[in-house]
């Protein structure tokens, strides 16, 4: 046992046969007296007309646990491997990155372990080896001079902070047109490799229940699918490709249009980026890939349904800056001006648009380098792309979601019909009434 116990047993034993000298615990070898004491055992201590024996033994043994317990603790703590210190700052070596990656950060629990990973790349640990083994082929095939995970760690950390070339360049002491070189390589694979796999339309009809209840149940409005906006993405350096500078988007900067159709879940299903910054969402959205195809029919959604005798299909929501259609849902109004059952529909409505809203500022907020783009306009759109995919593989995986980004509010026209768009600009109308009435008779009876 410790000295420190052993002298606090000694202050023990004198207290005890200060207390009760009729009951003590040793017995005195020079003593010769006939009439000493019988020796003390456990029964005659319990017994004693005195609570001093029970109260030494109790704290006695008391001490004894504590001592023991502290012992074993300190002996174990001994025994148990140290964590190995963190890694200098500043050392962005392939040496550092894989003493990283293959040695650290499996000495860490995960949650810190994917922490750390999220404040150097923008994503934990799982979901960037992800990243790492599908694109490794294709990296390979390119027979770049550097390891496809370090190239890979080097473009995230250039999206997840918005370094620029130059920044990077003299970080990892390489070329910065080699930086560049491998940042256009490997957002280019995540464009085009991985927006397949990751970036879908949900015609399937497991995914399109799961969708369109997921905005029943925030809207009370049946058969949506999706929910559509568009956002400027900054440019760092002002372009001069066009004299009138049709970049120059209504907040007073340079910019490329960002279109998306996101689900419940903030997760997109469709990605264009081909506008300026000065084009208006209309005509972004008439321009793309999936106006063409829901106009053509190209794309059907089985789920129909029946709503005071009008079939309607899964539809996507949007603001009073895009056309009313049979297939996109806009506000009645923009300032609340309609009917209470048109107000009500609207304000649903505007509900489930929220979640693209939410998801394009968790795209900016996970991304930093869309706050602010510092690549050349020719590599903007797949960048953008890239940075959408990866926004994706984040929502797929239940990353943390930090705090938004938030976009100057907008303050779009109305968008105007076409003359082609007829048809659907008609069936939209009266299929939006028919919504807005069940919506409105469904609430007001409850």
């Amino acid at each position: 046992m410790e000295e420190a116990f052993m002298a606090m047993l000694s202050h023990l034993l004198h207290l005890q046969n200060s207390l009760d000298p009729t009951s003590t615990l040793f017995s005195s070898s020079s003593s010769a007296s006939t009439s000493s004491p019988s020796p003390t055992t456990p029964s005659s201590l319990l017994s004693s007309s005195s609570a001093a024996p029970l109260l030494f033994f109790t704290l006695a043994s008391l001490l004894s646990f504590l001592s023991v317990a502290r012992s074993s603790s300190s002996s174990s703590s001994s025994r148990s491997p140290s964590p190995p210190p963190p890694l200098p700052d500043g050392d962005y070596s392939v040496s550092a990155f894989r003493a990283l990656a293959n040695d650290h950060i499996w000495a860490l629990d995960a949650p810190l372990r994917d922490a750390r990973w999220r404040s150097l790349y923008g994503l934990s640990y799982p979901v960037f080896t992800t990243v790492v083994e599908k694109l490794q082929p294709f990296i390979a095939a390119s027979n770049l001079s550097l390891p496809a995970d370090y190239a890979v760690a080097m473009v995230l950390s250039r999206l997840a902070h918005g370094c620029s070339a130059k920044t990077l360049a003299t970080r990892y002491s390489l070329d910065p047109y080699l930086i560049s070189k491998i940042t256009n390589m490997v957002t280019r694979l995540l464009a085009t490799k991985l927006y397949p796999e990751f970036i879908k339309i949900p015609v399937g009809k497991r995914r399109l229940i799961e969708t369109t209840q997921g905005f029943e149940e925030l809207t009370s409005l049946p058969n949506i699918c999706g929910a559509v906006d568009s956002t400027p993405v900054k440019l760092r350096r002002r372009t001069k490709l066009n004299p009138r500078n049709a970049y120059s988007s209504r907040y007073g900067y340079d910019a490329v249009l960002l279109q998306v159709v996101a689900d419940h879940k903030k997760i997109f299903w469709d990605v264009c980026v081909k506008a300026p910054g000065g084009e208006e969402d209309s005509s972004h959205f008439r321009d793309s890939l999936l106006y063409k195809r829901l106009t053509s029919g190209d794309i059907v959604w089985e789920k129909v349904i029946n709503v005071r005798g009008h079939h309607v299909r899964p539809y996507i929501v949007g603001d009073w800056c895009y056309p009313l259609l049979s297939f996109l849902m806009t506000p009645f109004s923009p300032n609340g001006a309609g009917s209470p059952p048109e107000n009500l529909f609207d304000g649903m409505l505007m509900k489930g648009r929220s979640v693209v809203v939410e998801a394009i500022g968790l795209l900016k907020a996970r991304w930093k380098i869309l706050q602010s783009l510092n690549v050349g306009v020719n590599h903007a759109p797949q960048t953008i792309v890239a940075c959408c995919v990866l926004h994706n593989l984040c929502q797929i995986a239940r990353e943390p979601e930090p705090e938004l980004w938030k976009d100057p509010d907008e303050a779009g026209s109305p968008a105007r019909v076409l003359e082609s768009e007829r048809q659907f600009y008609y069936y939209g109308q009266s299929l939006r009434q028919a919504l807005a009435d069940d919506l409105h008779q469904r609430l007001s009876s409850r």
